[in-house]
């Protein structure tokens, strides 16, 4: 860690930073031009936005490119360009002209041009990584999309779907961390084997945002410094010190010597703690984020519907939200979260022993099952985990917890080689599309398909309801669709195999001189730009 420490001294030009950014006992107050954040982030694998399908991966590629479009965190409906200054859509709803905003400069002084946006989305849908989807799902793929997709000047660019979509479904999208503009010219100079520069711009930089990522360590450290020459005002902090602390002890800690200026994951028992500090304040911001319990339907047991009835009664869900998440989490059992457009908020499961016996009874496991169930290394997911635990045991489903890392836990569940899995999910654009995409649509439940969202990662495969899905994206009356997105999480509800435990609500530790911190009502809208310090 030496050159870390060298690397951070240069950054910050202070000598206490080295000790700010140290486990020691020795306190230090952090640099009045630096920022230094307590944050557990081991599930970052990635910083190239074509790929980046994680929550903080996204936060750091949210601070550090510019996107097409963008909102108001505090009201999401208010929409407005950011790379792209303006925009205009044809009669027959299919065709996006964007005005690309002149002066934006990359970190290699090079200009963004339109050319630059559209070659970030091409380069997006031909390398069809994880979060691909968003931008394919408008029809668009490897062979067309240079068609569908292009600059005809260097400040125009023009995007054409296959249909006539609603408009904000289209422009929400457009707000996704895969629309984020890259610099074709510094990427392609990097590019190996035709992979366009994939390999590269994993670990490096090649943006136009508020702050420039200096270093990636995995698991340990995040490096970014103001860029100067941002379009929409330098930010006050010359950098932020992203530090991997996964104990929210720890981060407590630190956050009371003052050696980091915020805590990203202080757990209840902490955030009681700290709350009467005059030196500590807290910022809360509900989420769009749900925790959800998901049964692969591959393994035979789970597949049966009884069982997977059984599990949502086996859930307790007010003791969860009245301990484990108190204050930091709401109970919601859909899979659309509070606030987005049609959202559904009937709780129609509660911990109930004997009605999920008799359910079991009639499944064939009276005497219960054994169940393996991965779960991030996190306290707030392992707790909750813990009590899923607990509450199953009462039935004789004997439950092995399996505790992995961000990166683990991913290529599991991913790989749909899991039987239970608790996790979090995240909306990639501020539209009810989003979610009913991810939970309720699967076009090809085999091994092998080319789209894997939540559904197909659980080999669930309900035909009716993803042509429902498919409806609702297409229709351009609001009230219409909320009602669309109703019915199908009424339905989801009661016969998918997903419990939907909790949703979000974050809550961070900030040092009472710390201002203009945002949480953002998404994980890649949390935002440092407007940081200072008094």
């Amino acid at each position: 860690m030496k050159s870390l420490f060298k690397k951070a001294r240069h950054l910050a030009g202070a000598t206490g930073l080295a000790l700010a950014l140290s486990t020691g006992s020795v306190s230090a107050a952090t640099p009045k031009d630096s920022l230094v954040v307590g944050w557990q982030f081991d599930d970052i694998i990635t910083l190239d936005s074509a790929e980046a399908f994680e929550f903080s991966g996204s936060e750091v590629i949210g601070n550090t490119y510019d996107r097409l479009i963008s909102y108001d965190p505090n009201d999401v409906s208010k929409i407005f360009g950011q790379a792209a200054e303006s925009w205009t859509i044809s009669e027959d709803g299919k065709t996006f002209t964007f005005k690309i905003r002149k002066g934006i400069k990359f970190a290699s002084g090079n200009e963004m041009t339109a050319e630059d946006a559209a070659f970030s989305l091409q380069r997006a849908v031909i390398l069809n990584k994880a979060p691909g989807f968003i931008l394919t799902q408008f029809g668009l793929n490897e062979t067309n999309v240079k068609d569908k997709v292009k600059a005809i000047d260097a400040n125009t660019l023009v995007f054409e779907t296959d249909k006539a979509y609603a408009p904000t479904f289209v422009l929400y999208c457009l707000t996704a961390t895969i629309a984020s503009v890259v610099d074709k010219e510094e990427v392609m100079k990097h590019e190996v084997d035709g992979d366009m520069g994939l390999a590269w711009l994993r670990t490096h930089y090649a943006g136009s945002g508020p702050f420039k990522v200096e270093q990636w360590k995995p698991s340990e450290i995040v490096v970014l410094s103001a860029n100067q020459n941002y379009w929409d005002g330098v930010p006050a902090m010359k950098n932020v010190f992203l530090r991997h602390i996964g104990e929210s002890s720890v981060q407590q800690l630190l956050l009371e010597k003052g050696d980091i200026d915020i805590a990203r994951n202080l757990e209840t028992e902490q955030l009681k703690s700290v709350a009467d500090s005059k030196n500590i304040k807290l910022i809360k911001k509900g989420k769009g984020t749900l925790y959800y319990l998901s049964m692969n339907m591959k393994d035979p047991i789970l597949a049966k519907p009884k069982v997977q009835q059984a599990l949502k009664y086996l859930i307790d869900y007010k003791g969860l939200a009245d301990t484990v998440w108190d204050g930091r989490g709401q109970i919601q059992q859909a899979f659309l979260p509070k606030g987005f457009l049609g959202a559904l908020e009937d709780q129609p499961f509660s911990l109930d022993i004997e009605k999920a016996k008799g359910l079991l009874a009639e499944a064939g496991y009276s005497d219960g099952f054994d169940v393996e169930l991965i779960v991030r290394n996190s306290p707030i997911r392992v707790d909750t985990a813990k009590s899923i635990q607990t509450t199953f045991a009462k039935v004789g489903i004997n439950v092995k917890l399996i505790p992995m890392d961000g990166k683990q836990v991913l290529t599991v569940y991913r790989a749909r080689k899991h039987q239970l899995f608790f996790g979090t999910w995240g909306p990639d654009y501020q539209d009810p599309h989003t979610n009913a995409d991810t939970f309720a649509k699967n076009l090809d439940n085999s091994d092998d398909a080319k789209s894997k969202p939540v559904a197909w990662r659980n080999a669930y495969a309900p035909e009716q309801m993803t042509k429902a899905t498919l409806a609702a994206l297409v229709e351009r009356d609001a009230d219409k669709r909320a009602a669309m997105y109703l019915a199908i999480q009424k339905e989801h509800q009661q016969t998918a195999p997903f419990a939907f435990v909790m949703q979000e609500q974050e809550v961070a530790g900030v040092r009472a001189n710390i201002d203009g911190f945002v949480l953002g009502p998404s994980f890649d809208s949390n935002s440092y730009k407007d940081v200072v310090k008094k």
